[in-house]
């Protein structure tokens, strides 16, 4: 059998004499903490002949990141795939894994979070649970990051939990950058989209210009930013009203032809009822105090 695909076999466990280098911290963030919406409750970095893990569950995420060597994962039940650095590997609450490398062993990083907000991230295509291995196109980020979340263990303090609550928001942001299946220049649909948001198009009119139907646009949309394309256009819409009503002196009807919108009625209750102010209002607000 080939070595490199020969999994590391059972290990006898002796404190002090492990077959692999490891370092972790957990945590106990407070019910405070928890209020952050994402909360760090390990962090650790281990390479070597590990021992394989599982079949376990979990009632918490935890993000595995393989940075060199490979090795196999299974994840709700099904059969094991090989996997090889850098890759991702994703254990979701309630849903069993079991995964190991293959000899001469593998180094990893890893980061255990929950939190209420990690529901928004799946909704905005950051967490997937029905892709739990993401192949990335480079570890680097995500070490860098791991590393300075464990440095803020390493030195402690008043404010660890609320440091590495910040770090696990990073984190999701670094992993989704380093998707080996994103494009490093951006994504193409919703480049297009955001270009062209402000022309006067339909939904169908924009699929039509990418070359797309409307159904592959929309699941586009969705996988890459967690809405439909018609709330896309008018988020980068209103965002450039916004620009426009605190940068210009331009009156409500004109920021409202700018940005795609005749009826400057119209324009205002979509502003106001997205942004939960009239567009004048929004305009006071910024700019009160800059002149006079």
């Amino acid at each position: 059998m080939d070595n490199s695909r020969r999994p590391v076999g059972p290990i006898e466990w002796i404190e002090g004499q492990e077959h692999w280098d490891h370092w972790w911290r957990y945590l106990t963030p407070s019910p405070a903490h928890q209020r952050l919406g994402l909360t760090c409750l390990g962090v650790g970095m281990q390479q070597g002949r590990l021992p394989a893990v599982g079949p376990r569950t979990l009632d918490h995420y935890v993000a595995v990141v393989i940075t060199s060597g490979e090795g196999w994962f299974s994840s709700d039940g099904r059969p094991p795939v090989d996997v090889r650095a850098p890759v991702l590997l994703w254990l979701y609450p309630g849903v069993v894994h079991h995964y190991g490398p293959y000899e001469p062993g593998w180094s990893e990083c890893f980061v255990d979070f929950t939190g209420s907000a990690a529901a928004a991230y799946q909704e905005l295509g950051f967490i997937d649970r029905q892709e739990p291995v993401v192949p990335l196109s480079s570890a680097e980020a995500v070490q860098h990051l791991i590393r300075k979340m464990a440095t803020v263990c390493r030195q402690g303090g008043p404010h660890v939990e609320v440091e590495t609550s910040a770090g696990v928001h990073e984190l999701l942001v670094t992993l989704r950058r380093g998707r080996a299946d994103q494009d490093p220049n951006g994504h193409p649909v919703l480049d297009n989209l955001a270009r062209d948001a402000c022309l006067p198009l339909t939904i169908p009119e924009h699929a039509r210009r990418m070359g797309m139907t409307v159904a592959e646009l929309r699941d586009s949309v969705r996988r890459s930013a967690g809405c439909s394309p018609k709330d896309y256009i008018l988020s980068i819409r209103l965002t450039r009203a916004k620009d426009l009503l605190a940068g210009t002196d331009l009156g409500v009807a004109s920021v409202a032809r700018r940005v795609g919108y005749d009826d400057p009625a119209y324009f205002t209750r979509l502003f106001t009822r997205r942004v939960g102010s009239a567009p004048s209002a929004f305009r006071e607000q910024q700019t009160r105090g800059l002149t006079g």
